[in-house]
């Protein structure tokens, strides 16, 4: 994940009509591969400028005209760390070697290839400032070393080689096959992609969520929220959120909004949940009577009149970014979270109030010693609790399968660790009185009579 604060680069391209996807591979060119449907494009099919790209890179998010959800392309070009360099460095050294020299390498020395090559193609290969201290080749062995699933290492020539010392240690690629390197090169070794919510300390992942009723998987809920069981809840937790930040732009950057919008819909500099405040994404009304008066002088400073917008439509059942705890680490695609040192949570973008749901997750890790509780949570769940803790919601843990509601836990069935696929169905009378609650309120307006029902996620 890129820490928070890190700058990026992003564009989006206002591409007419449909695109077909390209069969053949052209290794050795810039090429982007659609995160959505994972098929790969050369640069030059939508007109993006690649003069700072470089082949075989990593650090990038992008999704064809026919994925995002606005209809045009998006590219996001992320900071890259070492051993993202490194393996985009290796590739393109490999690649150049197999296409110009008459017998192909496979290592290259650290001093005579790898640092020169990333030395002179420093800021295409990352957004992030060159340093100033001359020890960063150090850190490039060091990663390297550090990296045996990715790096094959060699400290010194074989026996009767007539290779010179001074052009030890080379490195070069596990993998040799370079049409597996791409910005999901890290996710094909350790596994797929997840779903909805869950308690763990380890990474899930999940199927898509299906509507009991007959509705669209789309269209379902899914509950849950994700912590990891280490440290107890008291413990002080490291606030580190894992949406990347954005450099400081100003509203007349024509990056500004595309930065702020991206494929998933949500910002990336947003607020979280907590102390008692919740926050929910909203977008313009298309139905407002009268969107002109905003421009009006008289609304200068002022807050946004209530009928101008509403809340934000989602297409998809993703993981929440702001209705989490900050410590969690949510993927790019909103579909995986990461957790560690203590339980706690993450809901899911949607909530039900009526109808049956079901919804899958996959645990893709889960070390010794962690556990997980899944399951269902009303929107005022504690979130820097365990899932089940207070009676807004309701878990099963992974270890002895437990099931918990008010921090009470009684026997439910056996329990799950990871590689399980555990699935969850709720079903809620529609012909059940209504919760006595709050009405429904946005901002200055309230958009509800009487009382309405509590929905869970």
């Amino acid at each position: 994940q890129e820490a928070a604060g890190e700058s990026t680069e992003t564009t989006d391209v206002q591409q007419p009509g449909t695109l077909e996807d390209e069969t053949v591979r052209h290794l050795g060119g810039v090429e982007l591969q659609c995160g959505i449907c994972i098929k790969w494009f050369s640069a030059e099919t939508f007109g993006l400028d690649t003069t700072s790209c470089l082949p075989f890179m990593t650090n990038y998010i992008f999704h064809c005209n026919i994925c995002h959800h606005s209809g045009n392309t998006y590219f996001l070009r992320k900071q890259a760390n070492l051993k993202e360099m490194c393996l985009t460095g290796l590739a393109n050294l490999t690649w150049r070697s197999r296409t110009q020299d008459e017998h192909p390498k496979t290592m290259f020395s650290k001093d005579k290839d790898i640092i020169p090559f990333i030395d002179k193609y420093w800021e295409c290969l990352t957004t992030r400032q060159r340093p100033s201290k001359i020890t960063w080749p150090n850190n490039i062995v060091k990663t390297m070393t550090k990296e045996r699933d990715v790096f094959l290492v060699k400290e010194n020539p074989d026996p009767g080689s007539k290779d010179p010392q001074e052009d030890y240690p080379k490195f070069g690629l596990l993998d040799q096959d370079l049409s597996n390197i791409g910005p999901a090169y890290d996710t094909q070794k350790q596994g797929g992609s997840l779903t909805p919510g869950s308690n763990l300390n380890g990474r899930l992942s999940g199927a898509t969520c299906n509507d009991g009723t007959g509705g669209r998987a789309r269209d379902a809920t899914q509950g849950g929220t994700v912590g990891g069981s280490g440290k107890g809840r008291g413990a002080k937790r490291k606030q580190d959120g894992t949406s990347g930040g954005t450099a400081k732009r100003t509203r007349s950057d024509p990056l500004f909004a595309a930065q702020r919008l991206p494929p998933h819909g949500y910002p990336l500099e947003h607020p979280f949940n907590k102390d008692g405040y919740r926050y929910i994404l909203a977008e313009p009304d298309p139905h407002a009577p009268d969107p002109e008066k905003l421009e009006l002088d008289c609304w200068a400073g002022k807050p946004i009149p209530g009928d101008l917008y509403r809340a934000c439509l989602y297409e998809k059942v993703l993981l929440a970014l702001h209705d989490r705890a900050p410590q969690l680490k949510i993927s790019d695609d909103r579909l995986t979270v990461t957790g560690e040192k203590g339980y706690s949570m993450v809901r899911a973008s949607h909530g039900i109030r009526k109808g049956g749901w079901y919804f899958e997750i996959t645990v893709d890790e889960m070390p010794a010693e962690t556990a997980a509780r899944l399951g269902w949570s009303q929107p005022l769940g504690n979130l820097q609790a365990p899932l089940g803790y207070d009676k807004f919601s309701y878990s099963w843990r992974s270890k002895k399968g437990t099931k918990f509601h008010q921090s009470i836990g009684k026997h439910y069935a056996k329990g799950y660790g990871q590689g399980d696929v555990l699935g969850f169905y709720l079903y809620l009378p529609e012909d059940t009185e209504a919760a006595r609650a709050l009405p429904d309120t946005y901002k200055d307006k309230v958009t509800g009579k009487g009382f309405c029902k509590i929905p869970i996620s």
